[in-house]
């Protein structure tokens, strides 16, 4: 295996360069449904969003009120934000006065019990998805499944997995080189995974009507009228208040290969709870949950960066895996940025470009429990005291600096920059450096940046956060939009619907076949 160095320089002529720069990305964005009094939007996905089912755009995630926005695949990065900020601003224009909430945290709650749960329709694909939630509001409570979250998907050209074979020992077949290499991007990414929160993390304070019913232990300290913080916290979102599942503690799903992964998540699906078993299956005559396993399906399966590939037909995503391997990751640890309209900055964008292909190139070794339970460490550090002056992490068994640890990646992060930039002071090495600012200032974090807003201003995080909703919507409502891409969303609606009721009118088997059909399979 290559050293980081020597691949840097075997990738420094123009072609491979090139192969480098034309990375494909996509973003996923979760946005809560408000009113204009902030409190959550209790009515039905709007009609003209279309088919929550069946859009390619627009659809929801957990909630009625959760909307997701999904942009296409880009290799281009302004394209990639148009294509999102086009999505938000079609959207809000037909929200009826209601907006969006801007953060990750959800406010204004009122009764859980109240949160509306999504609704797909009468299909057996849309019950499906319907009734996976449900078990989540069962296993987890509704709260948690309405906490807001940005998903970035990224794979490297296929010009660059040619040119990295041609450097390797071709030990694999190719198709098997690319899906180890992915782990050990992945792996590599897990080691370093509490970078993310550290610049990233922007959920350092929240909305105290948020834990009301909750029991938790953290050391909340109180600001205003109701806004709870951690001194030196970076993404409460990845907390034990966010998406955590202890059931899934027990749960040895390894990294270490393709293979390995795959006999774990089987594993995982088969695996029987005890304790979700005490909330029943079908209980007179109405389902509450898939099924009483550790999970109902994979996508139960919590986890900051998954390995994907596009489904084909009814798919589950470990067959697509195993049929032909990865083909692209998705980072999942990003908290919603509450200073862009669309919840992500083109820097952060670059950022991750650098940070995914040093994870990509540096050699990945096999992880152990010892070195699992390192990962897990640092992670809860940094989400909880990432700002705290001093802080140490764990690296292969020892002491070391965070803000040190930062500095190395950084270095190297910089080569890769040189060779993403067409000259000396290119968009990469800007981002490098907008984003270094944080590493020797934490108070250049978003993190830093919303507890100083909140502190200097002494305003409620709820209030500052209404005030940014009011903000956007007025943002988005003036982005223009061509009659053309207008008439494209318009169009894209009125077919979702209309392919959601032919997918109703064509189901053949009742749903109970159709669960035992797709869990057989």
């Amino acid at each position: 295996m290559k050293s980081f160095n020597e691949l840097v320089g075997d990738l420094s002529d123009p072609t491979s360069r090139q192969a480098l720069r034309s990375m494909q990305r996509g973003i996923e964005r979760e946005a809560l449904r408000i009113e204009k009094t902030g409190h959550l939007a209790m009515d039905s996905h709007p009609e003209a969003l279309g088919s929550a089912l069946m859009h390619s755009r627009i659809t929801t995630d957990y909630s009625e009120s959760l909307l997701e926005f999904i942009t296409p695949v880009f290799e281009n990065i302004d394209e990639l934000v148009e294509d999102l900020t086009y999505t938000h601003a079609y959207s809000v224009r037909n929200l009826n006065g209601q907006q969006l909430w801007p953060v990750s945290m959800p406010c204004y709650v009122g009764d859980v019990a109240d949160i509306p749960i999504a609704e797909y329709g009468s299909s057996n694909n849309g019950k499906m998805k319907r009734l996976y939630r449900k078990g989540l509001t069962y296993r987890y409570g509704a709260q948690m499944q309405i906490i807001s979250g940005v998903h970035f998907n990224f794979s490297v050209s296929d010009d660059l997995w040619s040119r990295l074979y041609e450097l390797s020992d071709k030990a694999l077949t190719k198709e098997s080189f690319i899906s180890e290499s992915y782990f050990g991007l992945i792996r590599n990414y897990r080691r370093l995974v509490w970078v993310l929160p550290y610049l990233f993390g922007a959920s350092p304070a929240l909305c105290g009507s948020f834990i009301k019913d909750q029991k938790t232990t953290l050391p909340f300290e109180k600001m205003g009228k109701g806004t709870l913080y951690l001194p030196y916290a970076t993404s409460l979102r990845m907390s034990d208040l966010g998406y955590t599942n202890q059931e899934q503690d027990n749960l040895d799903i390894s990294y270490n290969s393709l293979s390995s992964y795959l006999d774990g998540m089987n594993a995982a699906i088969n695996m029987p709870s005890a304790n979700f078993a005490t909330i029943g299956v079908k209980v007179d005559g109405e389902y509450r949950q898939l099924n009483a396993n550790v999970l109902q399906i994979e996508n139960e399966f919590y986890s900051p960066i998954r390995a994907k590939r596009v489904a084909k037909g009814n798919e589950k995503p470990s067959e697509s895996l195993a049929r032909a391997g990865v083909e692209y990751i998705e980072v999942r640890a990003l908290d919603v940025n509450p200073y862009s309209a669309v919840g992500i900055e083109k820097s952060q964008i670059r950022f991750l470009d650098m940070f995914l292909l040093n994870c990509l190139l540096q050699p990945s070794n096999s992880s152990d429990s010892r070195e699992e339970a390192e990962i897990a460490a640092n992670l809860q550090a940094v989400v909880l005291e990432g700002r705290k002056p001093g802080l140490q992490l764990s690296q292969n068994g020892a002491d070391i600096g965070l803000s040190q640890w930062l500095d190395t990646l950084f270095e190297s992060l910089a080569a890769i920059a040189e060779l993403l930039d067409e000259g000396d002071d290119g968009e990469y090495q800007q981002a490098l450096t907008h984003w270094h600012k944080a590493v020797v200032n934490p108070g250049e974090t978003l993190s830093g940046r919303i507890m100083s807003k909140l502190k200097e201003e002494q305003v409620d995080h709820s209030q500052w956060v209404k005030q940014l909703a009011q903000q956007y919507l007025q943002e988005l409502k003036d982005f223009p939009i061509s009659d053309s891409v207008l008439a494209r969303y318009q169009l894209e609606a009125k077919t979702s619907l209309e392919k959601q009721a032919t997918s109703e009118a064509i189901d053949e088997v009742d749903f109970d076949q159709f669960l035992s059909d797709y869990f057989e399979h």
